[in-house]
């Protein structure tokens, strides 16, 4: 009997502590929590540490290079262009064939390229080069939003490579100007683009940084083209990257991304040697552009010239192997009326001294129907000024 009132007086002890166990961890554990963890405002606190210091991670690798890149990219488009082309069969250049099958009519052929632009205007007007889009019958444009749409030619001009787009939009991110003659040499610069049609993977533009290397720069073409005022780059710019912008820190326009050297000539490959046209003179053209759709070059100044070389320089006399010999006058054209003879060697244009006789076809070549030639030759030991107003040919 006793021992059943021990054991029943255990169990009633055993009743008691574990409820009371219970409540001694609950309690501890509340104040562990109270003293590890600090209220809910310490808490709250301690994740908007942890979210300001990840905010300021990312800051630390903001620079001036993504935020231009950030604030832009909408701007930058994708070209798609089909032209038609007449086609030779190449076999029959070869005379054996031609006598048996005689000349081939050419055929046409639809040729598909690609190259970049970028927008200047909310309402969808966009800049890129002529030699993207100034033969094309059919071209579309591929927005950062995965849109193509398509895009019609307002106005293009050969000789300086420019061509402006339009497309039926409106609300479009934009580029601004930046004023291209204060353009520092070393000062960063950042081209973005379609090189290779990479652009249609993902409808983003390509990035590419360098610095300005040169500027003022003429760039000679083997297609009339007048490269003057080119800005030089050593940010990559390959195929594709034709027509898009090069950007300055700010990320306001100073050139049109246009041609590349590879060391044998213009080609395919970048070896960080690129050239873009100036935006001064990329909008001086696109107003033209935008108010006539052409510039009128169509005039014929009726003399020929040739390069001076030493032996050229002891016939006529002169100091320098400099300038161009003027070989042939077209009779009644606007040079034979202004007084211009053969033997005249030609060592200014408009007030500027002329190397070579590129250096002067360049210059020729760069005026519209309507503007004053002012030429200073040397004829016979002597200086003169020759003008004529060129005119419609």
């Amino acid at each position: 009997m006793e021992a059943v009132t021990r054991e029943n007086s255990n169990t009633s002890k055993f009743k008691i502590i574990i409820p009371l166990l219970i409540v001694l961890a609950l309690v501890g554990g509340v104040l562990f929590g109270k003293i590890y963890f600090g209220s809910d405002e310490n808490i709250i606190n301690s994740i908007q540490s942890r979210q300001e210091n990840n905010q300021n991670i990312n800051d630390d690798r903001q620079n001036a290079i993504t935020r231009v890149v950030g604030k832009v990219s909408n701007a930058i488009v994708g070209i798609n262009v089909e032209e038609v082309q007449q086609v030779q069969n190449p076999f029959f250049d070869d005379p054996f064939f031609r006598q048996f099958f005689g000349e081939s009519t050419p055929r046409e052929q639809v040729v598909r390229g690609l190259g970049s632009g970028f927008i200047i205007s909310e309402d969808g007007y966009i800049l890129t080069n002529d030699h993207v889009a100034g033969n094309a019958t059919k071209i579309s444009v591929t927005l950062t939003s995965g849109e193509t749409v398509d895009a019609r030619l307002i106005g293009k001009d050969p000789v300086s490579d420019v061509a402006l787009l339009k497309i039926e939009k409106t609300g479009l991110s934009y580029l601004r100007f930046a004023n291209s003659d204060n353009v520092l040499i070393g000062e960063w610069a950042i081209a973005l683009g379609n090189p290779f049609g990479l652009f249609e993977i993902n409808s983003k533009p390509t990035v590419t940084v360098g610095v300005v290397s040169a500027t003022n720069m003429k760039v000679f073409s083997q297609q009339n083209r007048v490269y003057s005022n080119m800005i030089q780059t050593d940010a990559s710019i390959n195929s594709g990257n034709s027509g898009g912008p090069l950007l300055d820190a700010n990320g306001d326009v100073i050139g049109m991304n246009t041609i590349i050297y590879t060391g044998g000539g213009y080609g395919q490959g970048s070896i960080g040697v690129g050239f873009a046209i100036s935006i001064n003179r990329v909008k001086e053209i696109m107003d033209e552009l935008r108010e006539n759709g052409s510039i009128d070059r169509n005039f014929n100044v009726g003399f020929r010239i040739q390069a001076i070389d030493d032996r050229i320089a002891e016939y006529l006399k002169l100091d320098k192997v400099q300038g161009a010999v003027v070989v042939q006058i077209q009779r009644g054209s606007i040079s034979d009326r202004a007084g211009l003879n053969v033997e005249d060697v030609i060592t200014k244009v408009k007030g500027l001294h002329v190397k070579n006789d590129q250096e002067l076809a360049f210059a020729i070549n760069d005026l519209r129907v309507g503007d004053t030639l002012r030429l200073t030759v040397l004829r016979a030991g002597y200086e003169e000024e020759i003008e004529m107003e060129l005119t419609r040919q």
